[in-house]
């Protein structure tokens, strides 16, 4: 990839988050996708980069978003990203419309990602920007409280432990940076992914605990709003990934939503014969889905 633009946005105020931007000659005349990365991930993660190089190539402008506090940006947020921040997105969308004069955008998730690309989506609904065309997400956490109860499983605690990790660290290190705003007591007896969100995430966010934090940031409540083409992709062996019938339901009624479920693929690891490409199926399926847009 040709080097990107790192750009500082504020998202709200005294809260900044990082993006990196990766522009064609034309910038203005061209597509440009957003992309959000999973939990615990960041701008570096592999399958942001594959997007971006694969986006460049197709003549796309790229802007890989970092949620607040990651990417090495801790010190500039007083305050937890979670899943519920699809206003974060829209800051960052508004300051590309706003700076660079874009003509017209989409936007792609991973995982939690694709939970809040698809939230904003949903919210946005037919009054969102004029320059906003599609929306493509990969195994989003739509349904969040049936996701973290299957992360629980015993089988996918390998998973949960390293989630579970990475958060008391992150935290660790935002109570270390504002130790007035954050109290690392509130860690004690934290085993899980959901008492975590209950005792942390819900508790500096302003939900009243992790029931409250799942129903109100979930996607999975405006999904029948989404008003633009939408490429959702699952995997039916996700390990800890659950759609429930009702959210199926509504993703299948609506007629903007292409879902794409695949018998194999686990969590965001759709993988096909090199001899097609690099073997990252998922990536390439969504800029084909947004060049056809």
């Amino acid at each position: 990839m040709p080097p990107s633009e790192a750009r500082l946005i504020e998202v709200e105020p005294g809260v900044r988050v990082l993006c990196h931007c990766h522009w064609q000659p034309d910038r203005q005349r061209v597509l440009t996708v957003v992309i959000v990365h999973g939990l615990e991930g960041s701008s570096d993660s592999l399958y942001m980069q594959g997007i971006a190089a694969k986006g460049m190539a197709t003549g796309m402008n790229v802007v890989r978003m970092n949620q607040r506090n990651c990417g090495g940006t801790d010190a500039l947020a007083p305050t937890l990203y979670h899943s519920g921040r699809s206003a974060d997105i829209a800051a960052v969308v508004q300051n590309l419309i706003d700076q660079d004069r874009i003509s017209r955008f989409a936007l792609a998730g991973f995982s939690m990602g694709g939970n809040l690309v698809l939230k904003l989506a949903g919210e946005w609904g037919r009054e969102g920007p004029t320059q906003f065309k599609a929306a493509a997400a990969v195994c989003p956490a739509v349904d969040l409280a049936a996701s973290a109860d299957a992360l629980h499983l015993l089988s996918n605690r390998l998973y949960e432990s390293y989630f579970v990790w990475k958060l008391r660290r992150r935290f660790h290190e935002k109570a270390r940076l504002f130790p007035d705003r954050f109290d690392t007591h509130r860690l004690r007896g934290v085993t899980s992914l959901r008492i975590f969100d209950d005792k942390v995430t819900a508790y500096y966010s302003g939900f009243t605990g992790a029931d409250d934090y799942y129903a109100r940031a979930a996607a999975a409540n405006v999904l029948d709003r989404i008003a633009v083409p939408a490429l959702i992709l699952h995997a039916a062996n996700d390990p800890f990934i659950r759609i429930l019938p009702e959210t199926r339901q509504k993703i299948l009624a609506n007629r903007n939503i292409t879902f794409v479920e695949t018998e194999d693929g686990g969590h965001c690891s759709f993988l096909a014969e090199r001899s097609s490409g690099d073997g990252h199926w998922a990536e390439r399926k969504i800029l084909q889905f947004l060049q056809k847009v």
